[in-house]
């Protein structure tokens, strides 16, 4: 055979072979592994509590509360199944996904950025508010488009036959201000909810005798750990997410955060600030019980712990 062709065939196997070196190096990325282990974790907890986050939209919405009275959750949830059946409690799970997945495998993975980075991994109390306050922040700023999409979806206000649908229909009748609506009340929802679940749920494993953390028991103490972190964290961050839902709703309505404030008072008082409180605080708590519980046992098999 000719020199020329057996150094053209070894050049070919030396690209090859550094090619699957390269692979293998972000294949075996700490921050890939995070962020293939919160996504998983984030599928699976969407498809479960989807029809809570549902009612949650559905009772801070004017649909939800006519004239002469309120609706509470099992009424709402009958309201759905009358009128929609079983599955219109599943309604928005497609952006739900669409905003779950990635958003919660770009959480984990920046989370694990900034903790390896600054922390070593090892936040104190404090450390894992800013820390989990600005992962949040990251995904919130990222994925605020759908977030806008899922939120229509899921009110009945709105009618969308898909997300591009949804997307072009924003873009087109309130531009590019449409998608990014309720922004700054999502962002306040969310990145003290992070920062404030980070910090429970590392301080209240640290309380927990290390024997109960490894083995057969280690799955159950972490789902209570982030029990015990969301019910708390979901309380203090609820009035932030009845303004979210009205903005994004009634963008005409609401220009401006402010104006939502006052609106919430001025109509309901003081407890309109809470409306939706008990889905959302099942939902976010089971949701990111859930998460960080498969979270943790996909990165101890990947060997991150």
């Amino acid at each position: 055979m000719p020199s020329g062709a057996t150094e053209k065939k070894e050049r070919v196997l030396l690209v090859k072979t550094e090619t699957m070196a390269r692979l293998d190096a972000v294949t075996m990325s700490p921050l890939v592994k995070s962020f293939v282990a919160g996504s998983f974790s984030g599928t699976c907890s969407t498809i479960l509590f989807q029809p809570l986050d549902l009612v949650k939209t559905r009772l801070q919405t004017t649909i939800a509360i006519p004239s002469g009275g309120s609706v509470g959750m099992l009424a709402t949830v009958g309201k759905v199944v009358r009128n929609e059946r079983l599955f219109g409690l599943w309604k928005g799970m497609t952006p739900s996904i669409f905003r779950c997945v990635p958003g919660v495998g770009l959480y984990f993975s920046s989370l694990h950025w900034l903790k390896t980075t600054y922390c070593e991994g090892q936040p104190g109390p404090l450390e894992a508010i800013m820390l989990g306050a600005m992962a949040r922040t990251i995904t919130g700023v990222t994925m605020i488009p759908i977030t806008v999409i899922k939120t229509r979806y899921e009110s009945g206000v709105y009618s969308y036959g898909s997300i591009r649908e949804a997307m072009c229909s924003i873009y087109r009748k309130e531009g590019a201000r449409g998608l990014t609506c309720g922004l700054v009340p999502t962002l306040l929802r969310d990145a003290p909810f992070s920062g404030l679940y980070l910090m429970f749920y590392t301080q209240t494993k640290k309380r927990v005798p290390q024997l109960y953390m490894e083995g057969k028991m280690a799955p159950p103490v972490h789902f209570t750990c982030g029990v015990l972190a969301g019910l708390m964290a979901s309380t203090v961050t609820q009035p932030f997410d009845v303004i979210k839902t009205k903005m994004q709703l009634y963008p005409d309505k609401f220009t401006s955060f402010y104006q939502a404030v006052w609106y919430v008072k001025k109509k309901y008082g003081p407890q309109g600030y809470f409306k939706g409180l008990v889905p959302r605080m099942l939902r976010r708590t089971l949701m990111a019980a859930m998460a960080w519980t498969v979270y943790e046992q996909i990165t101890k098999s990947f060997g991150m712990k």
